[in-house]
C-alpha cells in the first residue's frame, strides 16, 4: 500500500492540521509516513503544502514526483491547480474547496478554474465554508474536506475519528466533538 498526497491552501486554513490528523490515523494502523511542507508567507496569506506519503513499506524521500501523487487535498481551487503537474492522471483524486480565497490582485475568474476541472476524472469540490457554517462549526471547514477526502486516501473513518481525538483531545470535549461531526459530514458530502 502507497499514498502519496499533496496537501495545499493558503495560511491559516488548517491544511497542518490536516496532515497531523492524517499522519496520526496512519501511524495507528502501523504505516510509514513521510512529510515534508512548505509553509511560504502562510502567516500573511500565502501558500502553504505539505507531501505527505504513506506507505506499508519504508519510504525513502518526503517529497513527491510529477505524475505521481495520488490525492491532492486543497482548501482553495486554485492552490489545487497549481499542483496539477504532480498528479498522476489517470488514478489521482482531487478533493478541493469550490470557495476562492482571493488574495492576489490577478486571481484567475472562477468560471476558468471550473473549466479546467470539468476535464478530470476524479474530482470532489464542495463549499466546506457553507457546510461548516450551516452546521455550526465554521472553524472545522478543513476537516469536513479531509471526511470528503477519506476514501481516497484508503483511511478508515474509526482510524479518523481516533486521529482526532488524539490531535484535538488537549483543546477539550467539545472542540474534538465538533471535528468529528466535521469528519462525518464530509464523508456524506464527498460521496
Amino acid at each position: 500500500m502507497k499514498t502519496d498526497i499533496i496537501l495545499c491552501g493558503v495560511g491559516g486554513q488548517g491544511i497542518l492540521s490536516i496532515a497531523t490528523i492524517i499522519g496520526e490515523a496512519a501511524m495507528n494502523e502501523g504505516l510509514y509516513i513521510k512529510q515534508a511542507e512548505v509553509h511560504g508567507m502562510s502567516q500573511r496569506g500565502g501558500d502553504v503544502q505539505s507531501n505527505l506519503r504513506l506507505s506499508s513499506e519504508p519510504i525513502h524521500s518526503d517529497l513527491i514526483g510529477e505524475g505521481q501523487a495520488d490525492v491532492i487535498i486543497s482548501m482553495e481551487p486554485m492552490e489545487a491547480l497549481r499542483y496539477l503537474p504532480y498528479l498522476n492522471k489517470d488514478t489521482g483524486w482531487i478533493i478541493t474547496s469550490d470557495v476562492p480565497f482571493v488574495n492576489i490582485p490577478n486571481y484567475p475568474d472562477m468560471e476558468r478554474i471550473k473549466a479546467e476541472y470539468a476535464g478530470m476524472k476524479n474530482i470532489v469540490s464542495l463549499d466546506i465554508e457553507a457546510l461548516a457554517k450551516d452546521n455550526g462549526i465554521p472553524r472545522s471547514a478543513n476537516v469536513i474536506l479531509l471526511g470528503a477526502a477519506l476514501k481516497a486516501l484508503g483511511i478508515e473513518r474509526d482510524k479518523a475519528e481516533g486521529a482526532i481525538r488524539a490531535v484535538f483531545g488537549r483543546k477539550g470535549e467539545s472542540v474534538v466533538e465538533a471535528n468529528i461531526k466535521a469528519l462525518g459530514i464530509g464523508i456524506e458530502a464527498g460521496k
